[in-house]
């Protein structure tokens, strides 16, 4: 596989018609540029990263196969029948955990993330919406270090780069079993622990992409790294 170049304006172009006439017509008329512009240029990307993270964080790799979202939404249980999504996106995952995400992910651990839409690309990190064992165990984990999760957390650093946490399905109450006093309180009220940022169109269409993920993911490591040693996930040192 070519090494990574960059990604052209044209695959904005692309995601913009994709958005405009989610059909497959279109997209079996335009798959040329979806290979050409996406696809070819994300998979060159992911080799570069997976380069990259070993010497940033060497546990999490990235796979050509694994890494990369399907285009293709799964339409089971929505309402929304359009078969495409109008972005794409890269997952980089811990090398001794299962690369899915979600609630269906029973094996899965933090990782990093990168995606490319038109006016919403960024870069980010976590674990999102995992299943039940391991939001207990990470849950744990904030009551017996909680002060290593707030060092972390919020550090001006990565709050400047970063800001707070998402907030997506955010609990009201702390759960079931901790009082509303417990020090740990706000953070056991979390279902999700994901934070990112905003990536300009300059820089997902420049040569230097890699670069600027890399320092991104370099800043978030301990983040992700505290979330794995959570779920029995370890760092290492070297591939």
């Amino acid at each position: 596989m070519d090494g990574f170049t960059q990604f052209s304006p044209k695959a904005f172009t692309f995601l913009r018609g994709l958005k405009k006439n989610n059909r497959k017509e279109w997209f079996e008329e335009h798959r040329g540029d979806y290979e050409q512009y996406l696809k070819a240029p994300l998979a060159q990307l992911i080799e570069e990263m997976d380069v990259q993270l070993a010497s940033i964080a060497p546990e999490i790799i990235g796979s050509p196969k694994k890494s990369a979202f399907r285009i293709h939404r799964d339409v089971r249980f929505s309402k929304d029948k359009s078969p495409y999504k109008t972005h794409v996106a890269c997952w980089f995952f811990h090398r001794d955990a299962g690369h899915g995400v979600g609630g269906e992910a029973a094996h899965g651990g933090a990782g990093f993330y990168f995606h490319l839409e038109p006016e919403r690309s960024f870069c980010g990190g976590g674990i999102w919406m995992p299943p039940r064992p391991a939001l207990a165990r990470i849950r744990q984990s904030l009551v017996d270090d909680l002060e290593g999760w707030e060092e972390l957390v919020t550090d001006k650093a990565f709050r400047r780069r970063f800001g707070d946490l998402d907030t997506e399905g955010m609990l009201t109450r702390p759960p079931r079993g901790f009082a509303a006093d417990h020090p740990s309180a706000n953070w056991l009220r979390y279902q999700s622990f994901t934070a990112g940022c905003e990536l300009t169109v300059e820089e997902v269409t420049s040569p230097q992409l890699p670069k600027t993920l890399a320092r991104h993911f370099a800043a978030m490591a301990p983040f992700v790294r505290w979330l794995n040693g959570s779920l029995g996930l370890e760092e290492s040192s070297r591939r």
